[in-house]
């Protein structure tokens, strides 16, 4: 059976062609249409520490390498770090009747590591102060960043230095007027040399490493000592102090815990979000939510009877309805040759639009007066860049088995939770195809189909067949913001399921 977090044997086709759980997949409301993780745009709302819950600004974020300052994890487990009490007497024995005094430590409760372990003095404070060690490349390492920096905005330079050249043809207020662009800048109130400080003050170029021929040799105790590997470092441990990575466990100093991020998700096509988190980092709930779960109808095998190679094999499918409105199912032949014909004049209108849309946004900024890029800030003046849409590709998956379609369609009544805790039975009057329908309760319904493996199918293969599946979807956008009927579509699905392996003949 196709559980949430079971085997993928029961599959959805994206708008993009890839095959995937009904759990993975989003429905965006607006374009009516499936979406996967490669058909959104993730967008990060929020950093904050999983530990302490504290919500930090993306800018301290990247100044703290995206970890806490607070927070810290254990370097041998990689588990969170609690702050542990001690008493401490007084070191004069003649005070004997002073107060202790309270001293804190980290202590890691799986793997029982403390910082004791290492030599860290025991601090004062609950929030610490604990000591860090220095990372000895920190010059070399900044000298490359600022270089590498340089670099960068060089060729941002010559990159606006050629595009200035492509608009000598187009006359500006300098050329009408003969100002120059220095006494605009000073009526402006703003410097007349607009050079990019790292430009005039550029870094003088990193040393080249040098490869050292002589090499430290191995000290005499490791070929006459056995050796401990509880001693040793693993690559995890030693990857996760990039700084350092110590060999031996005595050189281990906490690590600052890892910052997570709530990030929403946005269609690629309508750019309408699909998922939207809220900002607390407490909650677990979402603002918007449109996951395919809720929406379309989902489907799980619940038997299959043996499949032979070109015998007839009957299949019972369930069928669940998570809105709230009634839905009518159809199934249709899936035709995998007529899906890539689609596929392939879907393509070319994706990159043609894509073409239309760079076109339009360069001529656009071509157009610019050359005095408007000193009197606005060029964020209002450049367009918005086009959306990237996913193109579609064609769908791999080898159809090994035919299936039966069935003439007539059947209704999913709406989800009702009280329904599931009622067992003084169903109250509606539906005339169902006995041959099509074996049993149904509340919004489900158990479809009995017939599948065929091709004569040709060799023993023990994979057999995997699908069907298309149109459901009415109910739309109540237009009825909360018009104050108007919800309209209803028939949306179309591609199913794949896959049955299991062939067996031999009776």
């Amino acid at each position: 059976m196709a559980y949430i977090t079971g085997p993928d044997v029961v599959k959805y086709a994206c708008t993009c062609g890839l095959l995937k759980p009904i759990t993975h997949l989003y429905f965006c409301r607006y374009c009516t249409q499936i979406r996967c993780s490669f058909c959104v745009c993730h967008e990060i709302d929020s950093n904050f520490c999983g530990k302490c819950s504290e919500n930090i600004p993306s800018s301290e974020a990247r100044l703290k390498k995206n970890r806490c300052g607070n927070c810290y994890v254990c370097p041998s487990c990689q588990q969170d770090l609690s702050t542990r009490i001690a008493s401490k007497g007084s070191a004069n024995p003649e005070e004997a009747k002073s107060t202790p005094k309270k001293m804190y430590y980290l202590l890691c409760q799986f793997c029982r590591w403390s910082s004791r372990d290492v030599g860290i003095p025991d601090q004062s404070t609950v929030t610490g102060g604990w000591p860090k060690r220095e990372n000895v490349h920190a010059n070399r390492l900044q000298e490359l960043v600022d270089s590498y920096k340089a670099i960068i905005l060089a060729s941002k330079k010559h990159q606006q230095d050629k595009e200035k050249k492509k608009r000598v043809k187009c006359l500006s207020y300098t050329d009408r007027t003969g100002v120059t662009a220095a006494a605009i800048r000073k009526r402006l109130g703003l410097p007349a040399d607009m050079t990019h400080p790292m430009l005039k003050n550029r870094p003088k170029n990193p040393e080249p490493a040098k490869a050292k021929s002589e090499v430290e040799d191995l000290p005499d105790s490791i070929f006459t000592e056995p050796l401990n590997l509880a001693e040793i470092m693993s690559i995890e441990q030693r990857l996760l102090q990039p700084e350092q990575q110590p060999t031996t466990v005595d050189k281990l100093f906490p690590v600052h815990k890892q910052l997570s991020i709530k990030r929403s998700l946005r269609c690629r096509s309508c750019e309408h979000n699909v998922s939207k988190p809220e900002y607390n980092p407490n909650s677990v709930k979402f603002k918007i939510q449109l996951f395919a779960y809720y929406i379309i109808p989902e489907i799980r095998i619940v038997t299959v009877e043996p499949l032979r190679s070109g015998k007839t094999s009957e299949l019972i499918v369930k069928f669940t309805n998570p809105t709230q409105h009634q839905t009518t199912i159809t199934f249709f032949e899936l035709d995998l040759d007529e899906v890539e014909s689609v596929v392939t004049e879907e393509v070319a209108e994706v990159a043609e639009s894509f073409e239309q849309s760079l076109y339009l946004q360069e001529k656009q900024q071509l157009s610019l007066p050359s005095l408007g890029s000193l009197s606005q800030p060029s964020s209002l003046l450049a367009s918005r860049t086009p959306s990237i849409t996913v193109k579609p590709r064609r769908i791999k998956e080898d159809l090994n088995c035919k299936i039966g379609i069935p003439e007539s369609s059947f209704i999913l009544l709406p989800r009702d939770d009280a329904a599931e805790y009622d067992d003084s039975g169903d109250s509606h009057n539906i005339q169902d195809d006995p041959k099509l329908v074996k049993w149904r309760k509340s919004n489900k319904a158990f479809i009995r189909l017939y599948v065929t493996p091709n004569e040709d199918l060799p023993l023990n293969s994979e057999v995997t067949c699908g069907f298309v599946m149109q459901h009415i979807y109910t739309n109540t956008i237009t009825s909360k913001v018009e104050n108007k009927e919800p309209q209803q579509y028939n949306h179309k699905v591609k199913v794949f399921l896959t049955l299991g392996n062939s067996v031999g003949c009776d």
